[in-house]
């Protein structure tokens, strides 16, 4: 065993006890988190215009700060970024993270001095765990591969601004910059077809051990791996043993990756945002993800259902229950405050809490009143593939509202399968099985016969991929929502088909 290896087993021990003093006392951790929020911002434009200094509870909270989207908060960002001090938190942040907005442009996330490093304490927290958890340490010198966005950073009134994975890239320790792969010129790439053809030249030949990304580019890495070489990735890259990811649910993608490097390798699920490093993947046999509560995080919870009613129930941790749709909301050292951040989270462990990512609050469908969310369709679709043997590239759902031979509406189900299946019948049989099983609202619209069961429209290979680029989207951090509420994606799809 190599030093790097023994040092890695001792500090993944050192981790491990720190996240069992945290996580065995959460309800204690939370209330430490917010006192010092609270106390730190209360000099601020924000923490004045909301009488921070006269906040004793979380019921004053409550009542002085409303929950607000980006677009809400936005009048105090547009002034951080103008180079104002003291806004949200106090000083200037140290960092933007330029993401794509969806009503207005450009959406500029403040990172600041306080929050940078628990984005990069929870990336490294998350592999020493997995190292503790197993023992497995033989990744650990050979060559690690994070595809991730450029890392090239403009500047604006003082503060840097670029992608977050670019941000992330120029914290990267010193110990790990020799196994790190693609070179720094490569990531600076923008166009994302060279770029991986580019980075499949620097890999193929290396013996990589660690590979992270969103599972959707990370396929097209491999298979472009596979074009080249003419050889599995896991033969290929023999002593590949770890596959991190975040961004998107894997089940959808297991059987495909499996099949792409031609055995199992153990996986390490992330759930990371610009707004913040939320959980990591603390055990290898249990549901979900550690959710940090000692991160300058202070986390809210509303019932998803609920969510759009004129005042609906915020609660704090303690109050949360296993397997309800909750809408997280997030108060943050970086300074966003009651922030919703838009994803839907379901509890699976309560000691300590754990969760998974169960969709987007503005990604469902209830075109009809039948309130899917992510989480179905994919449960959905990964229980068919099993019951019929198929694998897929990748599908989103969407609603059809008027069919063009004037029978009841439907969902339809666009899917880029591997190879089209002869019983695309028997698979919108079972398909909508499982989601009348897991969705009672569903079920009585489609027993009601207000709805006719699902349809599946197979899609040609690269559908999604063209869809992307055609919108300048292609590329490591964006993704094609699982469901849409309209037929905007699916539309653009149907468009791309002969």
């Amino acid at each position: 065993m190599s030093l790097k290896a023994i040092a890695a087993r001792i500090f993944a021990g050192t981790i491990a006890k720190r996240n069992r003093k945290w996580s065995s006392r959460p309800i204690e951790t939370q209330q430490k988190v917010f006192d010092s929020l609270i106390s730190q911002a209360s000099s601020t434009v924000f923490g004045k215009d909301h009488h921070f200094s006269s906040i004793k509870s979380y019921q004053d909270f409550t009542q002085n700060v409303p929950i607000r989207d980006y677009e809400e908060l936005r009048p105090y960002v547009d002034r951080m970024v103008a180079g104002e001090t003291d806004i949200l938190w106090p000083g200037k942040p140290i960092y933007f993270a330029k993401t794509s907005g969806t009503t207005s442009g450009a959406k500029y996330i403040p990172i600041t001095r306080a929050s940078m490093p628990s984005h990069i304490r929870a990336a490294r927290d998350a592999i020493l765990t997995y190292i503790h958890e197993t023992g497995n340490t033989d990744f650990v010198d050979g060559k690690m591969i994070f595809l991730q966005g450029n890392p090239v950073l403009k500047e604006q009134n003082g503060v840097k601004l670029g992608r977050l994975s670019g941000i992330v890239a120029h914290y990267v320790p010193k110990y790990l910059q020799k196994n790190r792969l693609p070179s720094w010129e490569t990531n600076c790439i923008n166009d994302w077809e060279t770029k991986v053809d580019v980075i499949v030249e620097e890999t193929k030949d290396e013996n990589m051990t660690v590979i992270s990304g969103i599972p959707s580019w990370v396929q097209m890495y491999f298979e472009k791996l596979i074009d080249t070489s003419g050889k599995k990735v896991g033969e290929l890259f023999q002593n590949f043993s770890l596959f991190i990811y975040g961004g998107v649910n894997y089940e959808p993608y297991r059987a495909k990756f499996e099949s792409l490097i031609g055995r199992k390798v153990d996986s390490i699920e992330l759930f990371p945002a610009s707004e913040g490093f939320f959980a990591y993947q603390d055990k290898q046999e249990e549901k979900g993800m550690l959710l940090l509560l000692n991160s300058g995080i202070f986390y809210e919870f509303v019932e998803a259902d609920k969510f759009f009613d004129e005042n609906p129930k915020r609660c704090m941790l303690n109050e949360v229950k296993l397997g309800v749709n909750y809408v997280m909301i997030i108060s943050t050292n970086a300074g966003l405050w009651a922030y919703n951040l838009g994803d839907t989270i379901q509890f699976t462990s309560l000691s300590p809490y754990r969760v998974i990512v169960s969709g987007r609050i503005k990604h469902f469908i209830s075109a009809f009143g039948e309130h899917v969310i992510g989480k179905e369709v994919e449960q959905a679709m990964r229980l068919a593939m099993q019951d019929h043997g198929f694998t897929i590239s990748e599908f989103t759902v969407a609603p059809q509202a008027n069919p063009a031979d004037d029978g009841l509406p439907f969902h339809e189900w666009l899917v880029e399968f591997e190879n089209i299946p002869c019983d695309i019948s028997e698979i919108e049989a079972t398909l909508d099985k499982h989601m009348q099983d897991q969705n009672n609202y569903y079920y009585d619209l489609v027993s009601g016969k207000i709805l006719r069961p699902l349809k599946i429209k197979p899609l040609t290979k690269n559908s999604f991929t063209l869809l992307m680029k055609k919108a300048g989207k292609l590329g490591g951090q964006n993704k094609v929502p699982r469901l849409s509420n309209d037929r905007k994606i699916a539309d653009g799809l149907h468009e791309l088909q002969p």
